[in-house]
Protein backbone atom coordinates (compact mmCIF):
# COMPACT_ATOMS: atom_id res chain seq x y z
CA UNK A 1 0.00 0.00 0.00
CA UNK A 2 1.15 3.47 -0.83
CA UNK A 3 -0.40 6.87 -0.53
CA UNK A 4 -0.49 9.07 -3.61
CA UNK A 5 0.24 12.00 -1.31
CA UNK A 6 3.43 10.29 -0.13
CA UNK A 7 4.58 9.92 -3.73
CA UNK A 8 3.70 13.45 -4.80
CA UNK A 9 4.49 15.43 -1.62
CA UNK A 10 6.33 18.61 -2.55
CA UNK A 11 6.46 17.67 -6.23
CA UNK A 12 4.58 18.67 -9.32
CA UNK A 13 2.61 15.59 -10.34
CA UNK A 14 1.06 14.42 -13.57
CA UNK A 15 -1.73 11.94 -12.91
CA UNK A 16 -3.51 9.81 -15.50
CA UNK A 17 -6.30 7.29 -15.07
CA UNK A 18 -5.93 4.25 -17.29
CA UNK A 19 -6.74 0.58 -17.58
CA UNK A 20 -4.35 -1.78 -19.27
CA UNK A 21 -6.94 -3.45 -21.52
CA UNK A 22 -8.00 -0.14 -23.08
CA UNK A 23 -7.82 -0.34 -26.85
CA UNK A 24 -9.00 3.18 -27.75
CA UNK A 25 -5.93 4.79 -29.29
CA UNK A 26 -7.20 8.21 -28.16
CA UNK A 27 -7.67 6.94 -24.61
CA UNK A 28 -5.35 5.18 -22.19
CA UNK A 29 -2.63 4.36 -24.77
CA UNK A 30 -2.43 8.05 -25.70
CA UNK A 31 -2.07 9.04 -22.04
CA UNK A 32 0.63 6.42 -21.50
CA UNK A 33 2.55 7.52 -24.59
CA UNK A 34 2.38 11.14 -23.44
CA UNK A 35 3.73 10.21 -19.99
CA UNK A 36 6.42 8.07 -21.61
CA UNK A 37 7.60 11.07 -23.64
CA UNK A 38 7.25 13.37 -20.64
CA UNK A 39 9.36 10.99 -18.53
CA UNK A 40 12.22 11.27 -21.03
CA UNK A 41 11.98 15.07 -21.11
CA UNK A 42 11.81 15.35 -17.32
CA UNK A 43 15.01 13.31 -17.10
CA UNK A 44 16.69 15.37 -19.84
CA UNK A 45 15.80 18.59 -18.02
CA UNK A 46 17.10 17.27 -14.67
CA UNK A 47 13.69 17.51 -13.03
CA UNK A 48 13.34 13.92 -11.81
CA UNK A 49 13.49 14.97 -8.17
CA UNK A 50 10.79 17.61 -8.62
CA UNK A 51 8.21 15.82 -10.76
CA UNK A 52 6.18 12.66 -10.17
CA UNK A 53 4.23 10.75 -12.80
CA UNK A 54 1.32 8.54 -11.72
CA UNK A 55 -0.89 6.25 -13.74
CA UNK A 56 -3.80 4.97 -11.68
CA UNK A 57 -5.80 2.02 -12.97
CA UNK A 58 -9.56 2.14 -12.75
CA UNK A 59 -9.80 -1.63 -13.29
CA UNK A 60 -8.60 -2.98 -9.92
CA UNK A 61 -10.11 -6.39 -10.60
CA UNK A 62 -7.86 -7.11 -13.58
CA UNK A 63 -5.00 -4.66 -13.25
CA UNK A 64 -3.07 -6.51 -10.58
CA UNK A 65 0.44 -5.58 -9.50
CA UNK A 66 1.87 -8.08 -12.01
CA UNK A 67 -0.28 -6.76 -14.88
CA UNK A 68 0.62 -3.15 -14.08
CA UNK A 69 4.31 -4.05 -13.80
CA UNK A 70 4.22 -5.59 -17.27
CA UNK A 71 2.37 -2.55 -18.66
CA UNK A 72 4.88 -0.19 -17.01
CA UNK A 73 7.74 -2.18 -18.51
CA UNK A 74 6.16 -1.95 -21.98
CA UNK A 75 6.25 1.86 -21.66
CA UNK A 76 9.75 1.96 -20.20
CA UNK A 77 8.59 3.44 -16.92
CA UNK A 78 11.33 4.41 -14.48
CA UNK A 79 9.84 3.43 -11.11
CA UNK A 80 11.66 6.26 -9.39
CA UNK A 81 9.75 8.75 -11.54
CA UNK A 82 6.64 7.04 -12.95
CA UNK A 83 4.49 4.87 -10.71
CA UNK A 84 1.53 2.66 -11.64
CA UNK A 85 -1.09 2.20 -8.95
CA UNK A 86 -4.43 0.53 -8.41
CA UNK A 87 -6.94 0.84 -5.61
CA UNK A 88 -7.36 -1.90 -3.00
CA UNK A 89 -11.12 -1.97 -3.63
CA UNK A 90 -13.85 -0.60 -5.85
CA UNK A 91 -15.03 1.62 -2.96
CA UNK A 92 -11.59 3.17 -2.52
CA UNK A 93 -11.34 3.67 -6.27
CA UNK A 94 -14.73 5.40 -6.43
CA UNK A 95 -13.53 7.89 -3.81
CA UNK A 96 -10.39 8.65 -5.82
CA UNK A 97 -12.29 9.01 -9.10
CA UNK A 98 -14.84 11.28 -7.45
CA UNK A 99 -12.09 13.41 -5.93
CA UNK A 100 -10.58 14.02 -9.34
CA UNK A 101 -13.86 14.25 -11.24
CA UNK A 102 -12.82 11.33 -13.45
CA UNK A 103 -15.71 9.45 -15.04
CA UNK A 104 -15.76 5.69 -15.67
CA UNK A 105 -18.59 3.39 -16.68
CA UNK A 106 -18.35 -0.34 -17.27
CA UNK A 107 -19.54 -1.45 -20.72
CA UNK A 108 -21.95 -4.39 -20.84
CA UNK A 109 -23.09 -6.47 -23.81
CA UNK A 110 -26.71 -7.11 -24.80
CA UNK A 111 -26.92 -9.96 -22.26
CA UNK A 112 -25.72 -7.77 -19.41
CA UNK A 113 -22.23 -9.27 -19.24
CA UNK A 114 -19.24 -7.04 -18.56
CA UNK A 115 -17.20 -6.70 -21.75
CA UNK A 116 -13.94 -5.86 -20.00
CA UNK A 117 -14.11 -2.31 -21.33
CA UNK A 118 -14.83 1.00 -19.69
CA UNK A 119 -16.24 4.15 -21.18
CA UNK A 120 -14.39 7.22 -19.95
CA UNK A 121 -13.17 10.62 -20.99
CA UNK A 122 -9.39 10.84 -21.20
CA UNK A 123 -8.16 13.25 -18.55
CA UNK A 124 -4.62 13.86 -17.39
CA UNK A 125 -4.24 16.05 -14.32
CA UNK A 126 -1.43 18.45 -13.40
CA UNK A 127 -1.05 18.89 -9.64
CA UNK A 128 1.02 21.54 -7.93
CA UNK A 129 3.40 20.88 -5.04
CA UNK A 130 0.54 21.13 -2.55
CA UNK A 131 -1.57 18.59 -4.42
CA UNK A 132 -4.05 21.01 -6.00
CA UNK A 133 -5.22 20.32 -9.55
CA UNK A 134 -3.87 23.15 -11.68
CA UNK A 135 -4.79 21.89 -15.14
CA UNK A 136 -6.66 19.06 -16.85
CA UNK A 137 -5.64 17.85 -20.30
CA UNK A 138 -7.79 15.85 -22.69
CA UNK A 139 -6.97 14.11 -25.98
CA UNK A 140 -6.89 17.34 -28.00
CA UNK A 141 -4.44 19.07 -25.64
CA UNK A 142 -2.33 16.17 -24.43
CA UNK A 143 1.21 16.90 -25.54
CA UNK A 144 4.28 16.07 -23.46
CA UNK A 145 5.88 19.43 -24.36
CA UNK A 146 2.90 21.33 -22.98
CA UNK A 147 2.87 19.15 -19.86
CA UNK A 148 6.58 19.82 -19.34
CA UNK A 149 6.25 23.59 -19.78
CA UNK A 150 3.28 23.74 -17.42
CA UNK A 151 5.16 21.65 -14.83
CA UNK A 152 8.19 23.94 -15.17
CA UNK A 153 5.94 26.97 -14.67
CA UNK A 154 4.65 25.50 -11.42
CA UNK A 155 8.18 24.75 -10.28
CA UNK A 156 9.22 28.35 -10.96
CA UNK A 157 6.41 29.63 -8.76
CA UNK A 158 7.82 27.79 -5.79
Amino acid sequence: RVSTQAITAGKVAVVSFIYTACSDRLGCPLASLALQSLQARVKDEGLSGSVALLSISFDPGRDTRAVLAKYAQAYGADRRLWRFLTAPSERALEDVLEGYGQDRAAVYDERGRFTGRYRHVLKVFLLDQEGYVRNVYSAGFLDHRLLLRDAETLLLGR
